[in-house]
């Protein structure tokens, strides 16, 4: 095991630092650790996420949950975002959504977009205590939405499409889902591609539809095949269930 020291740390460059990230994660992980013990919050919010994931040091998630609220105490944006999640999704301790819900309203009223986004989820849900509120969540998705945040974007879309809260607006709702897809959100990518689809732009939406897989989770796979194939396309929907093969 590779330890270094306070000097160790001050002394690394920037560009010695992105050659350090650049490589294997191994290699990345004592510089890491370093820092976090340190003080570095960024450092200390990276070796959360590191031990949660098990990615360059084995995996612990109560440690990692433990490096979060260390850096959160400090104010650090995502890490009170990821000890929301931790909570949320029992990662290192048990399954908590009042806790959770405690964190991602801090983070939210903090300005992170990622808190926004499960601030709104909450809110949206019913979840953690928090009552039942569509409307507040909606402009809780807008606000992450107008940060850039691609995933509110698809969700703000989402609820046009709808007419939940608001009027039903089909030309923005395919606005939106053409801003998260472009964002890189893979639900964004794929109701983009469902509305360019009933639209009878086929070529474009099948090249959409095709990226959907290389980050949709299995779960979401399945909810979209069976939406292709409740439509116009039914045939598409093996485009998901083969993992995008087409052709």
């Amino acid at each position: 095991m590779i330890l270094l020291t306070a000097a160790d740390v001050a002394a690394t460059t920037p560009e010695q630092l992105a050659r350090l990230m650049a490589g294997p994660p191994e290699q990345f992980a004592p510089w890491i650790r370093a820092a976090a013990d340190l003080g570095l919050l960024e450092a200390q919010a990276i070796l959360g996420q590191m031990l949660l994931d098990g990615v360059g040091v084995e995996r612990d998630p109560a440690a990692g949950l433990a490096w979060f609220k260390r850096a959160a105490h400090a104010d650090h944006l995502m890490a009170i975002n990821m000890v929301g999640r931790c909570y949320e999704n029992g990662w290192g301790t048990a399954p908590d959504q009042v806790v959770a819900a405690y964190w991602f309203r801090l983070a939210a009223e903090r300005g992170l977009d990622w808190g926004m986004y499960n601030h709104a989820h909450m809110l949206r849900d019913g979840r953690g205590g928090v009552p039942r509120d569509r409307a507040a969540a909606l402009e809780w998705y807008r606000r992450a939405a107008d940060l850039g945040h691609a995933k509110s974007i698809g969700v703000v879309g989402r609820f046009l499409e709808a007419g939940d809260v608001v009027p039903r607006d089909m030309d923005a709702a395919l606005d939106c889902y053409r801003r998260s897809a472009e964002g890189g959100d893979f639900r964004g990518m794929f109701h983009y591609g469902r509305l360019l689809l009933q639209g009878g732009r086929r070529d474009e939406a099948i090249a959409w539809l095709r990226r959907v897989p290389e980050s949709a989770t299995p779960a979401f796979l399945r909810e979209a095949a069976a939406m292709l194939r409740a439509g116009p396309a039914p045939e598409l929907a093996r485009m998901l269930d083969a993992g995008g093969a087409w052709g």
